[in-house]
């Protein structure tokens, strides 16, 4: 019986069973494209004709402990990664172009190849002078990694199998292409079809599997979202181009923590780690003025110090501008409406710009109460002291949440040398007395304290 044909949109992965002008899934128009049959082969080569094997649970309790983890001696690049890298695991690196995705992993594929594992660089983007050109301006030309220029997936798999690499490095998912997927590389069917031979490779000969791949200008990686689906772990570089640092955060993770970050900083001879952010991200912090705050954030396992900057001005528009960097827009509209509501303190009128200072992007509610402070601080004209660090969750009611992890935040706040600290009442401290704790249980408590008003 002969298949159905399916429809795939280029840009979401959405599947629908005849074409269409528009995408309903994600609105875009003339990106419906016809794919071909998962299997038009014989029954004997089709998926299914061969019955697979199972075994039980309780089998598996004598089976040998797999390998321990193998670390690059790159501490930032090992602590995203969950404390080195597991075999047979697929991995799957995105961010912008030119923010250094290859520079990293180069870097990595030297050091893990100095350490002992076998490994395997192919880039589908240039050719293996110009990767040589750039390890020897990294000074890694003497690295004991093999290069390899191709963009065909099943040159790719047969040099895989013959060279049985413990990592191999793919540069980039989009490049690759099938020869028996009937579209254009870099389409939905060729990544799909591309990340699921490799990962199924991966999974097969032991061998870990790093996926490169492009990002769209919502920031989200190019291509369908069930190859983040296939992979353990996804990692996003993230940074500004007019900021030298650089953030790679774990956003799934089957083997360590979400949600960590490592901290590099772009230099002439690559990327160098950072191994106290906080000190980084504070070390162009002036002297403080009005609107400038130090929020001690939480980033996967290590407490983070940021700078929150709010500008509050009259607008000449009918509608006031609300600007965002480094935070939810709609979390900003929150705050507004609460201190308005709860506080008494109108907005309406006034233009407000928030920053994240340093290019970090903070999704913590525990923002809430520094970026408050911020705007206040803002409006009225009224710096907060130097040396103090603000955090806290704000509910719609207008009380103050304890944030999860104060005691890490404060000794954060201690070891750089801050003296007081504001944050919500409860939660565990364990600060000695060098450093003066103000609790506050709900916003106008807190706007009375700080700002003298309620």
């Amino acid at each position: 019986m002969a298949k159905t044909a399916s429809f795939t949109c280029t840009a979401c992965g959405a599947s629908y069973t005849k074409w269409s002008g528009r995408c309903e899934s994600c609105g875009d128009w003339n990106t419906i494209i016809e794919e071909a049959p998962l299997s038009a082969g014989p029954a004997s080569k089709s998926l299914g004709a061969k019955r697979g094997s199972s075994i039980a649970l309780s089998d598996l309790a004598g089976t040998e402990v797999p390998p321990p983890r193998t670390v690059s001696g790159l501490d930032e690049l090992d602590r995203v990664l969950g404390g080195g890298l597991v075999p047979a695991s697929a991995i799957l690196v995105g961010g912008d172009p030119g923010i250094g995705k290859s520079t990293l992993l180069l870097q990595g594929a030297a050091r893990f190849a100095s350490n002992g594992l076998k490994t395997l660089y192919i880039s589908g983007e240039e050719a293996a002078a110009q990767v040589r050109m750039r390890a020897r301006r990294l000074g890694l030309a003497e690295a004991p990694v093999k290069l390899g220029a191709e963009t065909n997936l099943r040159d790719i798999l047969t040099t895989l199998e013959a060279e049985r690499p413990q990592l191999a490095i793919i540069d980039s998912i989009q490049t690759m292409w099938a020869d028996n997927v009937d579209s254009a590389p870099g389409s939905v069917s060729q990544v799909r079809a591309a990340a699921h031979e490799l990962t199924a490779f991966a999974k097969r000969r032991g061998t870990s599997v790093i996926l490169v791949g492009h990002v769209t200008k919502e920031g989200q990686i190019a291509g369908p979202r069930v190859v983040e689906h296939m992979v353990d772990t996804v990692l996003y570089f993230e940074g500004e181009r007019g900021h030298q640092f650089r953030i790679l955060r774990a956003v799934k993770n089957r083997f360590g923590p979400a949600d960590e970050i490592g901290v590099f900083e772009m230099t002439g001879a690559g990327l160098a780690e950072v191994v106290n952010p906080s000190a980084l991200f504070l070390s162009e912090r002036g002297t403080p003025s009005p609107g400038s705050v130090v929020f001690a954030g939480i980033e996967g396992t290590r407490p983070v110090l940021v700078e929150i900057q709010a500008l509050v001005a009259p607008t000449p528009h009918s509608q006031p501008r609300r600007t965002v960097v480094g935070w939810d827009g709609g979390r900003l509209a929150m705050i507004l409406a609460v201190l308005e509501a709860r506080c008494g303190i109108p907005f309406a009128g006034l233009d407000v710009y928030l920053n994240v200072a340093g290019g970090l992007k903070i999704s913590e509610p525990a923002a809430d109460l520094a970026v408050a402070a911020a705007l206040l601080s803002a409006r009225e004209d009224a710096a907060l002291p130097a040396e103090t660090v603000v955090f806290g969750e704000i509910s719609l009611s207008g009380a103050l949440r304890p944030a999860p992890q104060t005691e890490s935040r404060l000794k954060e706040a201690q070891k750089l040398g801050f003296t007081a600290a504001i944050a919500p009442a409860g939660g565990k401290t364990g600060t000695d007395a060098s450093l003066s704790l103000t609790r506050a249980t709900d916003l106008t408590g807190f706007v009375g304290e700080v700002f003298g008003a309620g």
